[in-house]
C-alpha cells in the first residue's frame, strides 16, 4: 500500500507555480531564502493566535499584545527575517505596531472568544495526508463554523483554490468536528458557513459563503490530479516574468544553467551534464548560439520588468536621473498623440490645406505634421486638439564616471 503523500495548500500553490520549484523545496528539501513579507506575516498571525487564545481567561490588553509582538520580533536579526537592513526591519516593526493598534480600537470593544486558534488539522483523504494550519475558527451556531484567515500582505484578494481546500478539510476533520461538539453538544453534523479573508493592515474582511458541493467536487479532482502528477515525476519547469524574478533556484534551474540539477554532484561540489546531452566541446555553434539566445531572452524579458519599476519609482519620487553603485539612470520623455477620431482628422487636415502632405492620415503622419517647419503654429494647435495627449517615459541606463 503506497504511503500517504504530505500535502498542504501551500504545496499545491508552489507546483501550480512551477513543478520544478517544487521539486527543489520538497523533493530535494533545498530550503528558500527568508523573505520578509513572511517573517513579517509569521510576526502578527502570532500576536492574533496570543490575543485570540481560549484558554486566557481574558483578552489582553493592548500594552500586552505590543508587547508580546516586540518579544516575538526581538528574536530573530532583521537577515534571518529576510529583511535588507536595519532601518527597513525597523520600518516593518514600526507597522506591525501601526496595524496592532488601529485593530485594537476597531474590535477590542467587541472581542469574542473563537473556537480555535491557529488549530494544525492532519487529516488523511485519498492517500493523502493532508496538513492545514487554520488561523481562527468561530462558532456561528447550529453546527455551522466561520473560517478567518488573517493576511498581511498588500492587498488580498479571493482565492478560491485556498477556500475550497480550508472547506474540504473543516468539514471532513473529526478533531474539528468534536470541538463544535463540546461547544454545542446538540450540534449533529459540523457544516461551513462562512469563510473569510482579514486584511490586517487595512482592516478589511472579504467574507464568502459556503462553497457548493459541484465546485469542492472539481476542485477536488484538481487536487488530485496535482498529487497524480507528484507521484509520476512529473516536475517540467513552467518559467515566466513572475514565477522566475524572485525565484530562489533560479541559480540551479535547468531554464537558467541549461542542464538538470543533481543533487549528489551538488553535495560534492561538481557540475554535472543534463541526461542525454553532450559535452561543450561536442556542442556546434549553433548549438552554443541557440542556448545564448535562450539565456538572453530571459535576462531582457527581466530587463524590460525591472526598467518599469524603476521607472515608476523615480516618478513616484520626482526624480529626472538617479544612481546606484555602478550605473546611473535618466528618463527620457516623449509626449505622445493619439488621434481617436479619424473622420474628423481627416475633415480638419482638408480644411488647413495639409491633407497632401500625408498621403495615408496615420497616427504617425498626423503626429509628423507637428513637427513640421512649413506647417504654421496655428493649424499645429487645432491640430493637436483633437489628439489625446500622453507621456511616454523611457529609461536610460548607463555606466557612471
Amino acid at each position: 500500500m503506497a504511503k500517504n503523500l504530505s500535502f498542504s495548500y501551500s504545496k499545491m500553490s508552489m507546483y501550480k507555480e512551477c513543478p520544478q520549484k517544487y521539486k527543489f523545496r520538497y523533493i530535494y528539501m533545498i530550503a528558500e531564502q527568508p523573505k520578509y513579507y513572511f517573517s513579517f506575516g509569521t510576526a502578527l498571525h502570532a500576536v492574533m493566535e496570543y490575543i485570540y487564545n481560549p484558554d486566557h481567561a481574558s483578552f489582553p490588553t493592548l500594552a500586552q499584545a505590543l508587547a508580546f509582538f516586540e518579544k516575538h520580533w526581538s528574536q530573530t536579526s532583521f537577515e534571518q527575517k529576510g529583511y535588507a537592513s536595519a532601518e527597513k526591519e525597523l520600518a516593518g516593526y514600526a507597522e506591525g505596531r501601526q496595524i496592532l493598534e488601529s485593530y485594537y480600537a476597531k474590535h477590542a470593544a467587541n472581542f469574542v472568544s473563537p473556537l480555535s486558534v491557529e488549530l494544525k488539522s492532519t487529516l488523511s483523504m485519498d492517500g493523502l495526508s493532508l496538513t492545514s494550519i487554520l488561523d481562527r475558527i468561530d462558532y456561528m451556531g447550529d453546527g455551522l463554523v466561520k473560517i478567518v484567515d488573517y493576511k498581511t500582505g498588500k492587498t488580498v484578494q479571493r482565492v478560491p483554490d485556498q477556500l475550497y481546500m480550508y472547506q474540504k478539510v473543516v468539514e471532513n476533520s473529526p478533531d474539528i468536528k468534536k470541538l463544535v461538539q463540546q461547544k454545542d453538544p446538540a450540534a449533529k453534523e459540523l457544516r461551513v458557513g462562512q469563510l473569510s479573508f482579514y486584511h490586517l493592515p487595512t482592516l478589511q474582511e472579504m467574507t464568502f459563503e459556503r462553497a457548493a458541493d459541484k465546485e469542492i467536487f472539481e476542485f477536488w479532482q484538481g487536487v488530485l490530479k496535482i498529487v497524480d502528477n507528484i507521484r509520476a515525476g512529473k516536475f517540467a519547469p513552467t518559467p515566466g516574468e513572475n514565477q522566475c524574478r524572485w525565484c530562489d533556484y533560479r541559480n540551479i534551474c535547468p531554464v537558467f544553467t541549461g542542464k538538470e540539477y543533481d543533487p549528489a554532484a551538488a553535495a560534492a561540489g561538481l557540475s554535472v551534464l543534463p541526461a542525454g546531452s553532450m559535452p561543450e566541446s561536442a556542442k556546434t555553434e549553433q548549438d552554443v548560439l541557440s542556448e545564448k539566445i535562450d539565456r538572453c531572452g530571459a535576462l531582457l524579458e527581466e530587463a524590460k520588468s525591472l526598467q518599469q519599476e524603476i521607472i515608476a519609482l523615480m516618478k513616484k519620487n520626482q526624480f529626472e536621473r538617479h544612481f546606484g553603485k555602478n550605473y546611473k539612470a535618466e528618463l527620457s520623455r516623449i509626449e505622445k498623440l493619439e488621434f481617436t477620431d479619424k473622420e474628423k482628422v481627416v475633415e480638419l487636415l482638408r480644411t488647413l490645406k495639409l491633407i497632401a502632405k500625408v498621403l495615408v492620415p496615420t497616427q504617425s503622419t498626423v503626429a509628423g505634421l507637428l513637427q513640421d517647419s512649413s506647417v504654421p503654429a496655428e493649424a499645429k494647435a487645432k491640430l493637436k486638439a483633437f489628439a489625446k495627449t500622453s507621456e511616454q517615459v523611457s529609461l536610460e541606463i548607463e555606466k557612471s564616471e
